[in-house]
Order: structure tokens, then C-alpha cells, then sequence
């Protein structure tokens, strides 16, 4: 719809309301209006195909991309293969980003870190996952995910919500809109950004990836703080008591009624719902956030750092405190994964920042009932080169941006726990066996949640717009429990 036709609708509806039938459009917003003073005890809505067996998901994004080769993609062939240039069968003229489209050569980099089989699956693990290692039968690894994305902005933006172009819905968007909330005192979509111990080359990141796109404003991600106020401007100002507060709020809500009566324009009902989510998380937020009700058995499995504001470990706690007050979805951003150098000296910080929280993650969900019934992902945009980037040696090295073939990991909300779907070549290059496209994980998600990805729209300039977006995608039925 372009503006001059939006202008007409608008325009349109209000001669609707102006001439006295504003009874449906009132009736509406009552309607809404009454859903929200229901509070936490309300029902969701829910627009599901079929029951899902996830209510909930945490998305761990690791920004940057993990080298697949260093963790989980086990190569042993390539150490018969250092520093030996990578053939041109192997590449087959594949797209090079700029960092090393001029290097005269691309010598083979094998990983220097050391690899075992655990669990009944066999699955290869690093020795820098050794709290990953023990819960591999609970996890449903792919090794084959493959996006046509090199650099990282449009490779995110392509994972979260199935375009490289920003301004769509992302994942958690979806989700809200899909599932609606089990909680109306705490936002149904959060966003945390965790704070690396390594700081050599953090990605900029920005609400763009977490924002509704055309589906309607309230479906955005919230975004908490990981230190200081969760949330800015959510407290008072000094001298405004809650009830000087509560009188703004009906005089505001009173005049965005007029000015829906006048105009229709449907995202005014954002701005109410924001206004009074606003009022009731001003309560709901700081219980959420207080840590000092975990007893010392909660530090033990997550870690040490969980105790500590903006850590990886700390944010996924909190995560796992959203999922139990009926958050439904959690996105959590780790960054600096983007290894173009000095991968001796940053993976290793990379990986003790997320292995055992993770690991408590997957086993406080699974003690309280909630694995089941929570989807945890695990994964960055693309994946890193077997060659070089910079300088080589035997104990240090550098790899470039590489969207052939990468490892996710999954969790939980109806996985196969002990799978390990897809394969790639001796060169961790190119994928051999099973390929799994972004369309496919996001249809498979969609399917664990309660959706046929196909039927799953929301009309927007003319097309019914899905997350799987129009190219064929399948659903991985390997996955599934």
C-alpha cells in the first residue's frame, strides 16, 4: 500500500467514526483494552495450525560466526593439509569477501585444538566445550546449515528474519504475533546483549534486527539492559508518585482513543499497549531481575559469572527466569565470534564464556519441567574458512566469513536430543550430505511451534508475507521428537 492510498483509508475511516457508527471501532477497543487489564491470568491468543510442542524460545546468537572446524565440524584429514593451498576443486570460484580476495594464496589452517566423540550420538566436540560435551545426547546438532549471505549485517538480518534487505519481522516478531502473550506484566518478545570477556572486535548490532517490521509495532523485541535500570525511563521521575503516574497514563490513553476515532490508524493501539505495559512492568520487571532469591546451587551450574551483571552466564539466568514468568521468546546476542585473526587467543574466551551456561541452561530448564516445552538455539550467521586469513603457524591463525557450511545447535521444544543431521567435505568447505537452507530452519521452528510455515502470512503490500519467505522450504523431520 503506498501513502497516498493509506492516506485515502485513513481518511476514509474517519468520515467511518465521524458520522456516529464509531461503535464497532469503540467495541474493538474495549475489547483490547479489557485483554490488557486481565493481566498475567488472561488466555493467549493464538493463531497455531496445530498444538506445538514449544511455548517458549531462547535464541543464543552468536555474532560474528563460530568457526565450525575449531568446535564441532571434527577435520582430521586437514593436518595432512597445512599450509598447503586449498584447491580449486574445492572451491569452485566460490564468492570471497574483501578481507581475502587479495591474498596470493589460501594455505590450509587445520584446527590446533584437540577433539573426542561423546554420548550415545558420537558427536565430535572441541576440547574448549568440555559442558557441551556431557550433554550432547540432549541436542540435536546441524552441521550442514548453508545462507548465501557473506558479510554480516545482511547474514543476520537473513537468520532472524529471512531476508538480507532489513525491515522485516524478525523470529521473535513472528512468535509474538503467532502465539500472543502468557504473561501480560512482561514483554511477550526480550532482547539481551551480553557482554563478552574477549573485546578484540565486536559487530555493531542495533534494534533493527529485533524490530516488528510490517507486522504491527506491539510484536518488537523489548530490549532489557545488562546493567543498571533493566529498562530506561521505566521508574518515575523523582516526585512523581505511581498515582500522579496512573493519572497521566489515563489522560493519554484517553486522547490516543480520540485520535484512533479520528483517524483508525491501527498502531495507536501500540502506543496505548506500550503506555500501560510500561505502567505494569514497573512492578513485574525489578522482581524478575532480583537474583537474590537463587540459592548458591544456581551459581554452581551456570557459573561464577552468572553473578555477575551483563555476562553471558547472568543473561541466560535471567532468560530462564522470563521463561518461567510465560516469556515467550528471548533473544540473546554474544559477540565478537568474528575471527580474522589471533583465533588462539579469542576462541578460547569465546567458548568459556558460553559452554557451562549453556550447559546449566539445558539442565535447570530440564529440572523444572520447562525443556520440553522450550526450544533453545544456538548459532551464529555463517559459519569460518578451513584457509588462513593473515598470517599461519601451527599454533595461531585467522579464518574468513564462509556461508557454505556452518553448525547450529538445538535443544529442548521438541528436538531429537542426540541427533546429528548433515555432513560436509574433508575440507569443512562444502556440504556432501543433507544441506539445510535458513528457509528450512526457520520452517522446521515454525513446525515445533504450531505452524505450517506455508500458511503462516500476514498480508503487506499486496502479498501474504511468511518468515520462510517465497522460495520452497522443507521442514527437517529428522529433528523432531
Amino acid at each position: 500500500m503506498n501513502t497516498f492510498h493509506e492516506f485515502k483509508q485513513n481518511i476514509t475511516r474517519r468520515h467511518f467514526f465521524a458520522q456516529g457508527s464509531h461503535v464497532l471501532g469503540g467495541a474493538a477497543l474495549a475489547a483490547l483494552l479489557g485483554q490488557e487489564a486481565q493481566g498475567a491470568a488472561s488466555q493467549p491468543h493464538s493463531l497455531a495450525h496445530f498444538p506445538g510442542k514449544a511455548k517458549h524460545i531462547i535464541y543464543l546468537h552468536m555474532v560474528g560466526g563460530p568457526p565450525q572446524m575449531d568446535m564441532y565440524d571434527y577435520k582430521p584429514v586437514m593436518k595432512e593439509w597445512y599450509d598447503k593451498d586449498l584447491p580449486e576443486s574445492v572451491r569452485m570460484g566460490q564468492r570471497l569477501t574483501t578481507m581475502t580476495s587479495g591474498q596470493a594464496r589460501f594455505p590450509i589452517a587445520p584446527s590446533k585444538y584437540k577433539f573426542a566423540q561423546y554420548g550415545q550420538s558420537g558427536m565430535w566436540v572441541s576440547e574448549l566445550l568440555p559442558w557441551t560435551a556431557k550433554m550432547v545426547d540432549d541436542m540435536a546438532f546441524i552441521r550442514s546449515m548453508h545462507t548465501e549471505a557473506i558479510n554480516h549485517e545482511p547474514a543476520i538480518s537473513y537468520i532472524q528474519t529471512g531476508n538480507q534487505i532489513t525491515g522485516r519481522p524478525c523470529m521473535g516478531s513472528w512468535m509474538s504475533y503467532g502465539l500472543g502473550s502468557l504473561n501480560n506484566d512482561l514483554p511477550t518478545f526480550v532482547v539481551l546483549v551480553a557482554q563478552p570477556t574477549n573485546t578484540e572486535q565486536v559487530q555493531a548490532i542495533s534494534a533493527r534486527l529485533w524490530h516488528s517490521g510490517y507486522l504491527p509495532g506491539e510484536h518488537a523485541g523489548v530490549s532489557f539492559r545488562t546493567s543498571g535500570d533493566p529498562i530506561l525511563y521505566i521508574n518515575n521521575p523523582p516526585g512523581v508518585s505511581s498515582q500522579v503516574r496512573r493519572t497521566t497514563l489515563d489522560g493519554l490513553k484517553s486522547l490516543n482513543e480520540m485520535n484512533y476515532r479520528l483517524v483508525g490508524d491501527p498502531e495507536t493501539h501500540t502506543r496505548i499497549q506500550q503506555f500501560e505495559l510500561a505502567f505494569r512492568m514497573q512492578s513485574s520487571v525489578p522482581e524478575l531481575t532480583d537474583l537474590a532469591s537463587e540459592p548458591e546451587s544456581t551459581y554452581q551450574l551456570y557459573g561464577e559469572a552468572a553473578k555477575k551483571s551483563g555476562t553471558f552466564a547472568n543473561t541466560v539466568l535471567l532468560a530462564r527466569r522470563m521463561v518461567e514468568r510465560g516469556v515467550r521468546f528471548v533473544q540473546i546476542y554474544h559477540n565478537n565470534w568474528d575471527t580474522h585473526a589471533n583465533v588462539a587467543g579469542r576462541l578460547p574466551d569465546q567458548c568459556r564464556d558460553v559452554d557451562q551456561p549453556c550447559y546449566g541452561l539445558v539442565q535447570d530448564l530440564k529440572q523444572r519441567g520447562l525443556l520440553d516445552e522450550t526450544l533453545i538455539i544456538w548459532g551464529g550467521e555463517f559459519g569460518r574458512t578451513i584457509y588462513s586469513q593473515g598470517g599461519l603457524s601451527m599454533e595461531n591463525y585467522g579464518r574468513d566469513h564462509h556461508p557454505r557450511c556452518f553448525t547450529m545447535w538445538m535443544a529442548g521444544g521438541g528436538v531429537k536430543g542426540g541427533t546429528v543431521y548433515g555432513e560436509t567435505d574433508d575440507f569443512s568447505y562444502n556440504i556432501v550430505k543433507d544441506p539445510v537452507h535458513i528457509r528450512d530452519l526457520h520452517a522446521t521452528v515454525l513446525k515445533l511451534l504450531g505452524f505450517d510455515h506455508e500458511r503462516f502470512t500476514f498480508k503487506h503490500q499486496g502479498l501474504d508475507q511468511r518468515l520462510s519467505g517465497v522460495e520452497p522450504a522443507r521442514v527437517i523431520e529428522e529433528l523432531l521428537a
